[in-house]
């Protein structure tokens, strides 16, 4: 399994952005998999942003998201997206697209812990400006 995000960028606050993660390898059929949204910080820990299941699509939003970002699938061109509306400063990180074949709950999943052993991409950087 192979990711690849994109649409990163520099905006002013307020402003949206869309993510993008292409994954190759993989498959939506296959209904075992998370793929999560994931930033880092400098200087402190990785954290899940959103993730979704491949089987029933069923959603999880870390608090920093819920309200703002929307985290979909394209099953025709095998992406994840992660639209953020509303960005503030704060959200400015690498933004990785991971995903792992789990039994995991989703919210165990969207975490730093849960997340670990995962293939990840190469990271997008997001920067937000007031």
């Amino acid at each position: 399994v192979q990711l690849v995000e994109s649409g990163g960028g520099s905006v002013q606050a307020g402003t949206s952005l869309r993510l993008v993660c292409s994954i190759s390898g993989f498959s939506f059929d296959e209904d075992d998999y998370i793929i999560g949204w994931f930033r880092q910080a400098p200087g402190k820990e990785r954290e899940g942003v959103s993730c979704i299941k491949s089987g029933d699509g069923a959603t999880f939003y870390g608090a920093s998201a819920k309200g703002r970002f929307t985290i979909s699938t394209d099953k025709a061109t095998n992406a994840v997206y992660l639209q953020m509306n509303n960005l503030r400063p704060e959200d400015t990180a690498v933004y990785y697209c991971g995903a792992r074949s789990t039994r995991f709950e989703l919210y165990y999943y969207c975490s730093a812990f849960g997340s670990r052993d995962s293939h990840w991409g190469q990271g997008t950087q997001v920067t937000v400006s007031s």
